[in-house]
């Protein structure tokens, strides 16, 4: 059960709003992104929110991979995201991958202010 947790809390995201509205075509990006990091997605779900009188509803978008998971979630009244990529090393250190998707879904939202997270799970004992 050892892994890598990262994740990046995400304001002022300059990016298409698109990214931060539209569920299917941030899954869609999401699942390209999974690939071209050498991961292997394995399902994927997506689900947009309701408009509130602050503007458009959010999303979720969330790949299942064979090594652990992505999960993104939008606020698009805030222009924030937060980022999650997880993946589990017990057979082999998928860390770079983790890191390369998390650098790709950065760039993707452009947002001015990034705060940023890695965690060490499940350390294994000698």
């Amino acid at each position: 059960m050892q892994g890598l947790h990262l994740t990046a809390d995400l304001r002022s995201c300059r990016c298409n709003s698109a990214w931060l509205t539209d569920a299917d075509h941030l899954l869609a990006r999401c699942v390209d992104l999974v690939q071209t990091a050498g991961l292997q997605a394995v399902a994927q779900l997506a689900h947009t929110f309701p408009a509130t009188t602050q503007g458009p509803g959010g999303v979720t978008a969330t790949v299942l991979l064979a090594e652990s998971h992505l999960c993104v979630h939008t606020w698009p009244e805030q222009l924030g995201a937060t980022l999650d990529v997880y993946v589990c090393n017990l057979g082999a250190d998928h860390s770079a991958k983790a890191h390369a998707l998390m650098a790709a879904l950065l760039q993707l939202f452009d947002a001015t202010s990034v705060t940023q997270h890695a965690l060490a799970r499940g350390a294994i004992s000698p």
